[in-house]
């Protein structure tokens, strides 16, 4: 019988993050995967000479954020991101730069004057009510706005909340929006992560593997705002200071860099499973079964085989947790059954050529009726798409009360009305259907905590973490199991 120290349950971005944060502070580490591939929603695959990524993507928090410190401490290898660019709202007429402070937005056009005014007052006023202490998760953003707005400077409102919880503005919390645009302080300081860490080497960083092929130019840009940025001034002890925070909401450029990934997102999981150590075994098609407790003790996994360890991390729904755990306190269960959940829609086109209405690097939103977040993707690497060709990921939200059919029609149909006869230009359509994230941060729905009642076993995912989105939340979600780790004993040899 082999006994691992640690069993991490799944493989996605989270899994093989927590895989290789525990491996290097020398853990062997069994990580089980009940899927023919690992990484889960961080990935990217090749239809017809186009790569897609699993969903639309974009990485926050470059500068200083969870992503960032993982990289640095754990990572051999290093992504490329290229800038991500600006925000841009689309309409009928106009398609205009979203602004990412209040200096820009008093004067977003695209709003009534008098609703930028009034935007501008209800945000510094939420802001300054969160960074001193005052709890948002339970207050709207509709309920945070007057009442005075247009029903375009609604529209808007709704569909920036949608795309950052999946929920309308009556449903998705002031917090959601504050941790979304990054103005929500880190639970761990830099001080406490460096505690954390000191007990292990840095590993000796190799270059990139895309470095070695791709021009300088073609990355500098996101470098250079990396050394020149707002944050780079502020010494890490201060980053995260109330001051700080109001201090970026005004600030002429933001301090959360974002970029995207050259070569795509499974660049970002081949780093992290390249600087795996040979202490760290991943097994595919392995799905856990149940795990194993005794005496209120995690002891192990059922899987195609018992697998016993030290400690079970598992990064699957939490919500599921109850399936593969016997008795669960009946509380603790229906909290995790509380968790919301929401469904995307991604559509990518492959064009047969670079179209005007796309000609701008960054991302953009159309909220009028049926809203979505489209990346022209190839803007940033044009080799993801065969020479001269263009390829677009549109990003939906389903309507939960809709078929997935119906839903799927009504976003192509608005595709179309948005970008006049893009159809004629369309090589390829490709549909995915997902779960974004694991835990929708809403008014009513629950998050996950790291610790369960079970002692040793611990849960890390997008369900168990409220700040940022995707990749960057999964990260937040490790750096808060580090920590958990450390005070219980379970990190350090």
């Amino acid at each position: 019988m082999t006994k691992y120290e640690a069993i991490v349950v799944g493989a996605g971005i989270s899994g093989v993050l927590a895989a290789l944060t525990l491996s290097k502070h020398g853990k062997n580490v069994l990580v089980l995967e009940k899927m023919q591939y690992v990484g889960g929603n961080c990935n990217s695959y090749t239809l017809d000479g186009f790569q897609v990524d699993t969903g639309p993507h974009t990485l926050t928090n470059l500068a200083a954020g969870p992503l960032k410190r993982l990289m640095d401490t754990y990572f051999d290898y290093i992504p490329v991101f290229e800038d991500c660019g600006n925000y841009y709202a689309r309409t009928d007429t106009d398609f205009v730069k979203i602004p990412t402070n209040l200096k820009g937005f008093v004067t977003f056009e695209i709003l009534p004057k008098k609703d930028r005014l009034a935007l501008t007052t209800a945000i510094t006023k939420a802001i300054t009510l969160s960074t001193f202490g005052t709890d948002l998760s339970k207050q709207s953003v509709y309920d945070s706005l007057p009442r005075t707005l247009s029903k375009d400077t609604y529209d808007f409102v709704n569909t920036i909340s949608y795309f950052l919880s999946g929920k309308s503005m009556k449903e998705t919390s002031a917090h959601r929006v504050l941790t979304g645009s990054d103005f929500i302080k880190d639970s761990v300081t830099q001080e406490q992560f460096e505690a954390m860490i000191a007990k292990i080497e840095k590993p000796q960083q190799t270059e990139s593997i895309l470095q070695s092929i791709l021009p300088y130019n073609l990355h500098a840009p996101l470098k250079a705002r990396l050394d020149n940025s707002f944050v780079s001034s502020i010494p890490l002890k201060s980053l995260y200071s109330p001051l700080t925070y109001v201090g970026r909401l005004a600030a002429t450029k933001g301090a959360d860099l974002q970029g995207y990934p050259r070569k795509g997102l499974k660049s970002v999981l081949n780093a992290v499973l390249y600087s795996l150590p040979k202490t760290v075994v991943i097994k595919t098609e392995s799905e856990v079964k149940r795990i194993l407790v005794e005496e209120g003790r995690v002891v192990g996994v059922e899987a195609d085989e018992l697998y016993y360890a030290d400690m079970v991390i598992y990064t699957g729904f939490a919500k599921n947790l109850s399936s593969v755990v016997d008795d669960l306190p009946k509380s603790y269960a229906e909290n995790l059954n509380g968790i919301a959940q929401v469904k995307s829609l991604t559509i990518w086109l492959g064009l047969e050529k670079k179209l005007d209405a796309f000609n701008y690097i960054g991302s953009e939103v159309w909220f009028r009726d049926n809203s979505y977040w489209a990346m022209p993707i190839t803007n940033y690497d044009s080799s993801l798409a065969p020479k001269d060709k263009q390829l677009v990921g549109f990003g939906f939200v389903i309507d939960e009360n809709k078929t997935e059919q119906s839903e799927t029609k009504k976003a192509y149909e608005t595709i179309y009305r948005a970008i006049p006869k893009i159809e004629k230009h369309v090589e390829l359509q490709h549909e995915q259907i997902t779960i974004p994230e694991k835990a929708a941060v809403t008014i009513d729905g629950k998050i996950a905590e790291c610790r369960t009642p079970i002692k040793n076993l611990y849960l890390a995912g997008t369900d168990t973490d409220s700040r940022s989105m995707g990749i960057t939340r999964a990260a937040f979600s490790v750096v808060e199991l580090l920590r958990v780790l450390n005070e219980d004993g379970n990190l350090h040899q």
